[in-house]
């Protein structure tokens, strides 16, 4: 019986390539993703997940911890249910549930009781988030009194027109 020992393989003829180490690698994507959003003002989301694993061949967990450094910096965060926003200094962060920013689109565009309420294609594009995201927080306003349902491929429209002190 042989001797249980350590070999490489390069003790056995063979030569393996040497990979990068992956310490610090989330550092490295944190600031090249802080440059690009350094360099382009108008940057408003951060390359999704897939982009940067796909351009810098790393997995998701190095992306994720990459994002982490981004948030601790102050120049991102989180969007429940889409991508993550760039934070950019002096900037407003309205952190209200998304119903009640949604709920603010009534008195923002002078909708009456009756009249037709944006789909949800149309609300998540303006707010950032996906689509199930939205209909959600519609379907918290529609459990509310706020909205009622149209159905399947039917327009909701508003039921009341609620007053902003109610949902301060």
């Amino acid at each position: 019986m042989r001797p249980l020992t350590a070999t490489t393989g390069e003790q056995r003829g063979r030569r393996v390539p040497q990979q990068a180490s992956p310490r610090g690698t989330f550092l490295k994507i944190a600031n090249a993703v802080k440059a690009r959003v350094d360099a382009d003002p108008d940057m408003t989301v951060l390359p999704s997940v897939a982009e940067l694993m796909s351009d810098h061949n790393i997995s998701r967990g190095v992306v994720l911890r990459a994002f982490e450094v981004l948030q601790r910096e102050g120049v991102a965060a989180p969007v429940p249910g889409g991508r993550w926003r760039v934070v950019r200094p002096g900037e407003r962060d309205d952190r209200r549930p998304l119903e009640e920013r949604i709920a603010d689109v009534i008195a923002d565009e002078g909708l009456d009781a009756g009249a037709a309420f944006p789909s949800a294609s149309v609300l998540a594009e303006r707010f950032g988030v996906s689509r199930p995201t939205v209909t959600k927080a519609l379907d918290k306003l529609e459990a509310a009194g706020v909205l009622a349902s149209g159905g399947q491929g039917r327009v909701r429209t508003v039921r009341a027109v609620p007053n902003r002190e109610e949902r301060s």
